[in-house]
């Protein structure tokens, strides 16, 4: 559903880029003007063609929807000395064990909804989960919360807490296919709207 949106829009502005006299400044807006719409307010510092590739460097300000708070423990926390990168979840991640089941039952029905027609094999879908840098404690959550069909109320009351650590990594799972469907993308717009 929401690349049905995007796509076009997307393959509209590549055309433009594609045909435009001013590529450097089309794309500057262009950048600016996208994340604008996700409420971030962006400068681009640097834009520069490398081999088959555009280096964008980019500096931005909090986003609309961010609170002061948040924004100065996202400054503080990036001025902190620097972490070993990793972008998965951990059980050991601060979570009390019924949290860290509704995380796991998430993303089983985002699983499960991907392609409902479509038996689940657990070694495929493990496979793509462990790439996503999960430990085998949500592994284990996940594959027994696939055992039985996962309701869409899980969506009703979702801790925005859980909802901010979930919400990531939903998005990978439902875009393993490389498409979102209507039931994905109603799963990721309420997560999103626990969030806020």
């Amino acid at each position: 559903m929401l690349s049905q949106i995007v796509r076009p829009l997307v393959n509209t502005q590549v055309r433009l880029l594609a045909n435009s006299q001013t590529t450097q400044t089309t794309l500057v807006e262009t950048i600016a003007r996208w994340l604008g719409y996700l409420g971030v307010d962006a400068e681009v510092t640097k834009l520069s063609p490398e081999s088959d590739r555009i280096h964008v460097a980019i500096k931005v300000g909090k986003p609309d929807s961010c609170d002061d708070r948040d924004w100065n423990n996202i400054l503080t926390n990036l001025r902190s000395p620097a972490h070993p990168e990793n972008n998965g979840l951990k059980s050991s991640d601060n979570f009390h064990e019924s949290h860290q089941l509704q995380i796991a039952r998430l993303l089983a029905y985002l699983i499960q909804v991907s392609d409902p027609q479509q038996e689940i094999t657990w070694p495929e879908i493990e496979s793509q989960l462990i790439a996503l840098n999960l430990d085998n404690s949500m592994l284990s959550r996940i594959k027994s919360a696939l055992k039985v069909p996962q309701s869409p109320d899980l969506l009703q009351s979702v801790d925005p807490d859980v909802a901010a650590v979930t919400f990531p990594i939903a998005v990978k799972i439902a875009w393993f296919d490389q498409e979102i469907n209507s039931h994905e993308n109603h799963a990721l717009s309420t997560l999103l709207s626990a969030m806020k």
